[in-house]
C-alpha cells in the first residue's frame, strides 16, 4: 500500500504510534484501518464495538487489570458488567495482543508506576507473577542456584508493589490469581506472607484452588483469592466459593475444540517424535513419570504450560497414519476458553507462551459472578458504608 502526500504532522503521529505500540509502521496503518472498519473505543467510525455477552445480575463496576497478560481476568470481569479503566503488563508481546484485543496498550513495568496516578476503582484484578511460586519455576531457579519465592528480588517482591497499590487506593474488592503451588511453596510460609499482608490491610480474604476442567477440557488448577475491604463491607462478607460453578450441562470434551484440518506444520517431525518416545522410555525405566501425553479426545488434557512451544509434549493429538501433532494456537485459545474472533497478532511461539500463562476467562467470570452476588446481597442488607463507597450501584 502506498499513499502520496501524507502531511508531516500525520507522518510524525504514525511514527509516535509506532514507538508507543511496539508495531511496525505498516502495522500501525493497518490497525487504524481495521479500527475504522470494525469500530473500537478509540475510533468508532464504522461497525460495532467488541461484543460482550453480559451475564444476568451484573453490576457497573470499574476495575483495573494488573499483571494483565492477555486479559483473562479482564474478560471474566467484563462478563459481569465490569469496565476496565487501567491496565498494566510488562511483556511487550502480551502488550501487543492486549492492544489488538482491547484497543489499549497496557502500561509497562509496575515498579515504574506511581500508585497515585492509578484511577480509583471498584475491583483490583491481578494475576501477579507466578514463576517464583510455581513448581516449574522453583525447580528452574534451584537448578540455576537462584533464590525463589519472596527471596527472588526480581519477581517475588512484585507482590509487595501490588500490596502498596492496594494500601494506597483501597479498592473495595480485590481479585487475585496464581498457581496452585502458591499455597504450598516454602512449607506454606509464602502463602502465609501473602494472606497475612492482605489481612493486615483489613481485607476479608477468601481463597480456593479451582480446576478449570469443569469449564474447559483441560485440567488447570489455579488459586483464586478474593478480598473485601472491611472498612466498606464490615468484618465478614458472605462470599461462597462453593457457588462458583459452570453452567449446567455435560463437561466439555477435547474433541469439541479440535480443528478438522489443522495445518501439517503442527505435526511432529519424526526426529522430535522419536526423541520424545526415547525420553519417556528412559524415565519409565527409572520409575519416573516424565514423558509425553497423548490426549483423550473424549476427555480433558493436561495443563497447558508456557513451555508448550518447545515440543508440545504435554498435550499431543493422535493422528491416523501420521506422527502426533501439537495443538494449534487457535485450539489453545479454545482450550483456555477465550472467545472466538480474537485474532492472533504474534508468532506461534509467543501465542503458546501467552495461552500457557493465561487465566481461563470462564473461570474468572464464574468467580466474578459470585463477587457481584455478594456485593448485591450486601446492598440489599442496607450496607451504608458500601452505598457511600459505591453510590453508582444504587442506580441499578
Amino acid at each position: 500500500m502506498f499513499i502520496r502526500d501524507v502531511p508531516v504532522e500525520i507522518h510524525d503521529w504514525i511514527n509516535e504510534e509506532k514507538q508507543r505500540s511496539l508495531l511496525t509502521k505498516n502495522e500501525v496503518v493497518l490497525d487504524i484501518l481495521d479500527q475504522a472498519y470494525r469500530g473500537s473505543r478509540q475510533m468508532p467510525l464504522f461497525g460495532e464495538k467488541r461484543r460482550i455477552d453480559v451475564l444476568p445480575g451484573s453490576l457497573p463496576l470499574s476495575f483495573i487489570d494488573l499483571f494483565a497478560g492477555i486479559g483473562g481476568l479482564r474478560l471474566g470481569l467484563e462478563r459481569v458488567g465490569g469496565r476496565c479503566i487501567f491496565s498494566c503488563e510488562w511483556d511487550r508481546y502480551s502488550q501487543k495482543t492486549y492492544k489488538a484485543w482491547f484497543g489499549e496498550l497496557p502500561h509497562g513495568d509496575i515498579r515504574k508506576i506511581d500508585p497515585a496516578s492509578i484511577p480509583d476503582h471498584d475491583i483490583l484484578a491481578a494475576g501477579f507473577p507466578c514463576q517464583p511460586f510455581s513448581i516449574a519455576g522453583v525447580s528452574k531457579k534451584k537448578s540455576l542456584g537462584r533464590e525463589h519465592g519472596f527471596k527472588d528480588v526480581t519477581q517475588g517482591t512484585l507482590f509487595f508493589y501490588l500490596a502498596t497499590i492496594i494500601e494506597l487506593k483501597r479498592p473495595p474488592v480485590i481479585l487475585l490469581e496464581n498457581v496452585k503451588n502458591l499455597k504450598s511453596h516454602d512449607g506454606g510460609r509464602t502463602w502465609n506472607v501473602v494472606k497475612s499482608r492482605l489481612e493486615e490491610l483489613r481485607y476479608d480474604i477468601h481463597d480456593r484452588v479451582i480446576d478449570a476442567a469443569a469449564w474447559v477440557p483441560q485440567h488447570r488448577e489455579r488459586v483464586f483469592i478474593v478480598g473485601f475491604d472491611k472498612d466498606v463491607f464490615g468484618e465478614h462478607v458472605h462470599f461462597d466459593f462453593d457457588s462458583v460453578k459452570p453452567a449446567p450441562g455435560d463437561p466439555p470434551k477435547l474433541s469439541e475444540i479440535l480443528e478438522e484440518k489443522p495445518d501439517p506444520k503442527y505435526t511432529l517431525t519424526s526426529h522430535l517424535w522419536n526423541y520424545l518416545q526415547e525420553y519417556a522410555a528412559r524415565h519409565k525405566e527409572k520409575g519416573n513419570g516424565f514423558g509425553f501425553g497423548i490426549a483423550n479426545p473424549d476427555g480433558v488434557t493436561r495443563t497447558l504450560s508456557a513451555r508448550y512451544f518447545k515440543d508440545g509434549s504435554e498435550i499431543l493429538i493422535k493422528q491416523p497414519r501420521k506422527n502426533p501433532r501439537r495443538l494449534t494456537p487457535s485450539e489453545c485459545a479454545r482450550l483456555m476458553g477465550f472467545p472466538a474472533g480474537l485474532k492472533q497478532v504474534v508468532s506461534d511461539t509467543q501465542a503458546y507462551r501467552q495461552f500457557g500463562n493465561a487465566v481461563v476467562p470462564p473461570v474468572a467470570a464464574a468467580v466474578a459472578q459470585e463477587i457481584v452476588r455478594a456485593i448485591g446481597e450486601q446492598l440489599v442488607r442496607g450496607g451504608s458504608l458500601l452505598k457511600k463507597r459505591l453510590p453508582h450501584l444504587l442506580q441499578e
